[in-house]
């Protein structure tokens, strides 16, 4: 059988215009799907930047259809989702990206992270700790093991929250002896209402251990042996707190005042409190020194006139609103409108205030109820700052 040349030359015009043609079939398409995907991005992107939220989840869900291979629009997606408190939607971007087999170990450990932010953030406490305890191991450690810290402190697990921060010291995320010492002295408030006053001690004794620089393991100390009847004990922990840490003592003030009047120790401790006020007047530890004052057989001076001469140190209206209290006598036709106008203008400034978040309370924290910060308290009101 012979064969043809011609036949050949006939085949090859045909398969290059053939091929000519599909070459520019899938250039148009490519340039088609190019034009159409980077204008949704950016389209996304600028919806984004103007804060129309609602817009560009629009945009990037028309940009992830066009290119659903891109990781990234699924995480500005998923992270939109999150922000907006759609956080079924997001656990879906989330766990979709997850699922693919193609995406490389980054992004892996990065959408289980996006994933246990959004359990957190949803409230389902439960699942976002699996999910963190998956990143042990990853870049996300640090940030996982931050995280799982927040929920034990919320969920007052205080065991599982010691364990967290042990490992974060170990690895030299910064020094957590002092949160330490907080979930210590947690437990003990636990045990001490329970009446269990050993288990207690040894919490409070180890954590003045872990924390010497703390203030709240000896005042929690003093109030317990107070409970137990060991006033002069409480005296003397607080008496040594107030040398130690003297910018704590407003916050002991009143417990060593009650101490010192239930062992018969007032003249020692009023003259402590007199000279600590003395380098650092507050109202709360002036508070103490009337109280001792009150209780002595032949008081040094007038309680007006303490929070009188106050008012020479520092303009508080706190103070102003004793003096018209305690002075009632001498002015009683007007005295219970001024002073009712005072004490309500006064009800502010008699708050503690957070550093970290600003939330206001009434009395002091050793955690914020608003942002969960430890010893972001400082120990004078909020018109003493």
């Amino acid at each position: 059988m012979e064969f043809d040349l011609s036949w050949i030359l006939l085949g090859l015009p045909l398969a290059f215009m053939l091929g000519w043609l599909a070459s520019r079939f899938d250039l148009r398409q490519l340039r088609a799907e190019s034009r159409t995907a980077p204008k949704a991005y950016f389209k996304g992107l600028n919806y984004l930047l103007n804060e129309q939220q609602d817009q560009a989840i629009d945009a990037f869900i028309e940009a992830v259809q066009h290119d659903p291979d891109t990781s990234e629009l699924h995480f500005a997606l998923g992270n939109l989702f999150r922000r907006r408190g759609e956080y079924d939607r997001a656990v879906r971007v989330h766990e979709h990206l997850l699922a693919r087999g193609d995406l490389d170990r980054k992004d892996r450990d990065r959408a289980q992270y996006a994933l246990a932010l959004d359990f957190l953030k949803a409230g389902l406490l439960d699942r976002a700790e699996v999910a963190l305890l998956r990143l042990e191991g990853t870049a996300f450690e640090e940030q996982g093991r931050l995280a799982l810290l927040a929920i034990h402190e919320r969920s007052r697990d205080w065991p599982q929250a010691t364990t967290i921060a042990q490992k974060m010291q170990q690895a030299g995320q910064g020094d957590f002896s002092t949160r330490q010492a907080h979930y210590l002295c947690e437990q003990a408030h636990a045990l001490m209402a329970q009446a269990q006053w050993p288990q207690a001690t040894t919490l409070l004794e180890q954590a003045m251990q872990l924390a010497p620089e703390a203030p709240r393991p000896r005042i929690e100390l003093a109030r317990l042996r107070l409970q137990q009847g060991q006033a002069e004990a409480a005296v003397r922990i607080l008496s040594q707190l107030a040398h130690d840490i003297p910018q704590a003592l407003p916050l002991a003030a009143a417990l060593l005042a009650q101490a010192a009047q239930a062992c018969g120790q007032v003249p020692s401790t009023l003259a402590l409190l007199l000279q600590h006020y003395g380098q650092f007047p507050a109202l709360d530890v002036l508070d103490g020194i009337v109280v001792l004052e009150n209780s002595s057989s032949s008081p040094s001076a007038p309680a007006a006139l303490r929070y009188a001469q106050h008012l020479e140190k520092e303009a508080s209206l706190v103070a102003a609103a004793h003096c018209l209290r305690l002075e009632a006598h001498s002015h009683a036709a007007w005295q219970p409108w001024l002073q009712r106008a005072v004490e309500r203008a006064a009800q502010p400034l008699m708050r503690y205030r957070c550093a970290a978040c600003g939330f206001e309370a009434r009395q002091h924290f050793w955690q914020c109820p608003g942002c969960q910060s430890w010893d972001s308290y400082p120990a004078r009101r909020i018109e003493e700052l």
